[in-house]
């Protein structure tokens, strides 16, 4: 497995069961070898992995590699869609 998608497990696995009624995920981007963002889905309701990683990461996100454990959503619910900052 992918040490970055193995740590954006372990992002996850931090708030296994405290994100009901989501799934816990966890985020990390990087960029030629180094991580520039990281991120959790905290609380049903809260911004999702990708954003708090993306917003961690800022501009030096163009072009990076991001590892995510869910599939990013595309949908509106208490949150607007995240596939559209990609």
């Amino acid at each position: 497995m992918n040490n970055r998608m193995h740590q954006a497990m372990q992002l996850a696995r931090m708030l296994d069961g405290q994100t009901s009624p989501n799934p816990s995920v966890g985020c990390v981007i990087t960029k030629h070898g180094k991580v520039l963002g990281f991120g959790t889905h905290r609380f049903a309701g809260g911004p999702h992995a990708e954003v708090e990683a993306l917003n961690m990461a800022g501009e030096a996100a163009r072009g990076a590699d991001l590892y995510v454990t869910l599939e990013p959503c595309n949908h509106h619910g208490k949150t607007p869609p995240v596939r559209k900052r990609f």
